[in-house]
């Protein structure tokens, strides 16, 4: 008996899987109307924070920290959009500046606890045994503090400013991560091609950060995506303390505290740092929300 060929087509997925991966991503995201709000909030978001300043320095006379006393706490306006505060800055102007500097503070705090807590698990899930009791416990005393008690603390030690704010944001953002990892490291490391590769003589390093940490991305990457939102509204709370970036530099969780005494008389002062802290925060949750709902296999249909 003959045997016969048979002629396999050859599809983009048999070609690059990884591809193909993203294509099925990006089409379970588009399908989630709410993240893609969220995704388009979060571009016009970073679009106004970077071309935002560049337009009103630009175009108009208004800086963040120019003041009027004679037009002090003027109301909502065709001159003022966002009013203005006890100093009489337009407050629209100064929630414009302040815009890169709350997404710094999200964006790189996040992405230093990423970095560490990405370390610090995937060390404690690969190697188990006593390394992993240490990393973890140690876990375990820094998620014992809240959140923002353990930045509060942090803050205090170190001084009130914008570096300090994102080296705690940072800290306390670790253990969320190392627990993330440390889970899908522990499931990855039991796998077959795990053995396999070690057999042919593989080093640790090179078994850990060319195969295992491709392999759990996805973790990470929801992970990152709602710890931004976490580590917007931390930032914005120390800062209203006095703690993150000192005055006059626009922040928006300062603005709210100069605001405060002024609720009364002219709330639009801290009205509208308030909203746009809501709607960054929300953003990244409803994004972050729908990212992990197209990366989890079970969401495919």
């Amino acid at each position: 008996m003959s045997e016969e060929t048979v002629n396999v087509p050859v599809t983009a997925e048999r070609i690059n899987p990884r591809l193909e991966s993203y294509k099925q991503f990006w089409r379970r995201l588009a399908k989630n109307k709410a993240a893609v709000i969220g995704g388009c909030l979060i571009l016009f978001i970073i679009i106004m924070a970077f071309v935002g300043p560049w337009i009103i320095t630009t175009f108009t006379d208004y800086r963040p920290n120019q003041t009027d006393i004679t037009n002090k706490l003027a109301g909502p306006s065709a001159a003022h959009w966002f009013g203005t505060d006890n100093f009489g800055r337009d407050i629209f102007t100064r929630v414009i500046f302040g815009t890169k500097l709350t997404l710094y503070v999200g964006f790189f705090s996040v992405f230093i606890g990423g970095i560490i807590g990405v370390i610090f698990g995937i060390v404690a899930g690969y190697y188990g045994g006593r390394i992993d009791t240490v990393i973890m416990r140690l876990m375990d005393v820094l998620l014992a503090f809240p959140g923002i008690l353990l930045a509060l603390a942090i803050v205090a030690v170190l001084g009130g400013s914008l570096t300090n704010v994102i080296i705690a944001v940072g800290i306390f953002s670790v253990p969320a991560f190392a627990r993330v990892v440390r889970g899908s490291t522990l499931s990855v490391r039991k796998l077959e091609y795990i053995d396999a590769v070690r057999a042919l003589g593989a080093s640790d390093f090179r078994i850990i950060f060319k195969h295992i940490l491709p392999n759990i991305m996805s973790p990470i990457i929801v992970q990152a995506s709602l710890r931004i939102a976490t580590a917007i509204l931390t930032g914005a709370g120390l800062a209203f303390l006095g703690l993150g970036a000192q005055p006059p530099r626009p922040e928006w969780g300062a603005m709210l505290n100069e605001g405060r005494p002024f609720m009364y008389e002219a709330g639009h002062v801290a009205l509208f740092p308030g909203l746009m802290i809501v709607l960054v925060v929300l953003a990244f949750n409803i994004f972050g929300d729908g990212v992990r709902d197209a990366l989890d296999p079970k969401m495919k249909k």
